[in-house]
């Protein structure tokens, strides 16, 4: 003979309901900052030329990034964008196209039958993006938000909290100094100088627009990505006595060095 103990079928229904009474997410307003493409002509291989060298400067940068395609810079609302061949390319240097800001009707009908959401036009920051001829590349733009969060910052600036995975910060213009720890998957971007006063492992970007003198300061280096005026080293071609340790990264003659401080 055997002996079966089960729930009551009254208990089992009572703890089905609380099971699916029970909060299985949350659903907030966020604020994101994304690198934004905005178009000025419609020509996919001058795009291709003039992306690729930005791309091979900090491909770390940009390796399974979002971006935002705008549109609003392009002479006329009517013209047909090619999305297959423009999403094609941004996927081939290692993007993740998201969305479309700006443009007509017909453009956005085509944007959606690319799996691209339709995004509001957002203020822009008073950072002066980096106009390269027929393509002007924006780093970053940040997104609409109920709550402002870490952004586009002008001049120098001084964070004083943690800065989350999934996170940038830009220093626009100046130098960018973080009192908190940076997790993983965080990035923090300046045109000048980059002082970490903690913990530092997400992506460390100085001297974003070229400035070849600037420097990364850490007191606890476990970076994901070092870079300055372009030039890179990702956590693996970071020695590793000096994982952990109080360094400074910095160009000399063309070489990016880390050294202890």
């Amino acid at each position: 003979m055997s002996l079966t103990i089960g729930i009551p079928a009254k208990d089992q229904t009572a703890g089905s309901e609380l099971a699916s009474s029970a909060p299985a997410f949350e659903l907030k307003a966020a604020g994101f900052t994304l690198p934004v493409i905005r178009l000025l002509r419609l020509d996919m291989d001058a795009v291709e030329a003039q992306l690729m060298p930005k791309v091979q400067q900090a491909p770390g940068f940009f390796q399974h990034t979002p971006v935002v395609i705008e549109l609003n810079a392009l002479p006329s609302e009517d013209e047909e964008v090619g999305f297959p061949q423009l999403v094609g390319l941004l996927r081939g240097l290692g993007m993740i196209p998201v969305g479309v800001r700006g443009g007509g009707a017909a453009q956005h009908e085509a944007a959606k039958a690319m799996e691209l959401a339709i995004l509001s036009d957002a203020a822009k920051p008073n950072a002066k993006p980096e106009v390269v001829d027929d393509l002007a590349l924006e780093l970053p733009v940040t997104g609409q938000s109920a709550k402002p969060q870490i952004g586009v910052e002008t001049g120098s600036h001084l964070v004083d909290r943690p800065v989350r995975s999934g996170q940038r910060v830009y220093a626009a213009g100046g130098d960018l100094t973080v009192l908190a720890a940076v997790n993983s998957g965080a990035e923090l971007m300046a045109d000048g100088n980059i002082h970490v006063y903690a913990p530092m492992r997400g992506r460390a970007i100085a001297g974003l627009h070229g400035d070849r003198k600037a420097r990364i300061f850490c007191s606890d280096l476990q970076a994901e990505l070092v870079s300055v005026a372009g030039h890179y080293r990702v956590s693996d071609s970071i020695p590793a006595k000096l994982k952990g340790c109080q360094t400074q990264v910095f160009l000399d003659h063309d070489v990016l060095r880390i050294e202890p401080l």
